[in-house]
């Protein structure tokens, strides 16, 4: 249910972002992002750590908070074009868990994924762990994300406008 669940948006995601990627030549289909959060957002994400009591999280150029759980080894880092191998956890500011592995890592394209991810992940090399703590608008927006459960009915899974929290692990990359 879950990859099921993690499918479904992937495969979302990469729907809406397709008709704005071309190919590079090297058959990668991503371009960098330079989406940035509104300052709005920005200020919810801050308020939200606040009122955590958390202090250590670095603010990304995009407007992504991070903290990093330890960095990796190696000195590359991952790029849109890049194939990863990751576990990960997302909840939402409630601490309900959306999505998460089951242990078994699983093999992305991170172009593919949201902006949030993209900005994110560009701060750990492989074996690195990260917290990210993403604005709407570099995750699912107004939007949010639902799934049909088997009686057939939709069931918001991510609401409109929702701060998503991820914990990332980058097993490894190519």
């Amino acid at each position: 249910m879950k990859k099921l669940l993690m499918f479904c948006a992937l495969s979302t995601m990469m729907i809406s972002f397709n008709g704005c990627l071309k190919a590079d030549g090297n058959g990668c289909p991503y371009k960098e992002t330079t989406i940035k959060a509104p300052a709005a957002e920005v200020l919810q994400v801050e308020q939200y750590l606040d009122s955590k009591g958390i202090t250590n999280a670095l603010k990304d150029s995009s407007g992504v908070y991070y903290i990093i759980e330890s960095a990796g080894t190696g000195n590359l880092t991952p790029d849109v074009c890049s194939t990863i191998s990751i576990n990960y956890s997302g909840k939402l500011t409630t601490d309900s868990v959306f999505d998460k592995t089951d242990g078994t890592p699983i093999v992305l394209r991170l172009g593919g994924l949201i902006p949030g991810w993209i900005a994110g992940l560009k701060h750990i090399t492989t074996g690195g762990k990260i917290k990210l703590y993403i604005p709407p608008s570099l995750a699912y927006g107004s939007v949010g994300a639902t799934r049909t459960d088997q009686n057939g009915a939709t069931v918001v899974v991510i609401p409109p406008n929702a701060i998503l929290i991820f914990d990332v692990e980058l097993v490894a990359m190519q």
